[in-house]
């Protein structure tokens, strides 16, 4: 068919039908019913129909079958060749996305498309492709919905909806409104581990355990060390136990100071996310970077 799609009532339609081998006849059938014949020389490989002001009732199947020279007789009937025709004197459907417009990587998108007087068959066109890209049969429901399942960058483009007349041939209706989907990348690609944040969060949050870890043990270690010292020195006359004094001076001085490295790293920690988190939510806002106001 020439032209194969866009056809509309009124339109003109080339039909060719390409000879495999020598014919005298060919003969064109409509929906089972021959319509046409022609006669061709020798020498041609293929025969063309002319379809003039396209009805609704051409809007069907459409079979060749030639006449073969030596030896005579006929072909199988070709493949049939559908003739989709769009009326615009049939409303086009509705169409509502959902999510609404902007959506994450791997989200499931829901299109609905509906039509309830006439809709039977509903087909979801992407704009760049010339076939539709989906199709669903509602048995006279009027509505139909397509799911674009984990979709990816690749899935962002407009859609608009059409549907073929119920109780009639081929017929569709014109396309109706579009709605746009545009898929942006998530915080968390699907089955990430959440990026360097998380990371950065385990490996400050097991550094700091570790660390009061080592403070408990030392703390405990040192009383322990100090009330042995103490004993030893209650059964010694004239020891004012001036060494282990100081040793557990030293040990506590340093149990302070892990302490305050640990609260320092807590809190450096904690302004780094504040800042990267307040950084995500910035370039999450139309105009990306920020707005300057003179």
């Amino acid at each position: 068919l020439h032209p194969s799609q866009g056809v509309s009532l009124g339109d003109t339609v080339t039909l060719r039908s390409h000879l495999p081998q020598l014919a005298s006849k060919v003969w064109l059938y409509q929906d089972g019913h021959l319509r046409s014949n022609k006669d061709v020389d020798k020498e041609q490989d293929m025969a063309e129909f002319l379809l003039v002001d396209i009805k609704q009732e051409d809007a069907v199947k459409y079979r060749c079958q030639y006449e073969t020279v030596a030896p005579w007789g006929s072909s199988v009937k070709s493949d049939p060749m559908e003739l989709l025709v769009t009326d615009h004197s049939y409303p086009p459907p509705g169409i509502s996305l959902s999510p609404k417009e902007r959506v994450e990587i791997g989200t499931n998108v829901t299109i609905q498309c509906w039509n309830k007087n006439y809709g039977d068959t509903f087909f979801l066109h992407k704009d760049g492709h010339s076939a539709p890209i989906q199709h669903q049969d509602t048995n006279g429901g009027g509505t139909a919905t397509f799911t674009l399942s984990q979709v990816t960058p690749a899935d962002s483009g407009t859609y608009r909806c059409s549907y073929r007349v119920r109780g009639c041939c081929l017929l569709f209706s014109p396309l109706g409104d579009n709605v746009t989907l545009e898929v942006i990348p998530g915080r968390t690609p699907p089955g990430g581990s959440g990026g360097p944040s998380r990371n950065l969060v385990a490996a400050v949050a097991g550094g700091c355990a570790a660390a009061i870890v080592i403070v408990i043990v030392l703390t405990v270690s040192v009383l322990l060390v100090a009330q042995r010292r103490r004993m030893q020195r209650d059964e010694r006359p004239g020891d004012d136990g001036g060494p282990s004094r100081n040793l557990v001076a030293a040990v506590m001085g340093g149990c302070a100071a892990a302490i305050v490295i640990v609260i320092v790293i807590v809190l450096t920690v904690s302004l780094l996310l504040v800042a990267q988190r307040r950084r995500m939510q910035r370039d999450e806002r139309p105009g990306g970077e920020g707005v300057n106001c003179l």
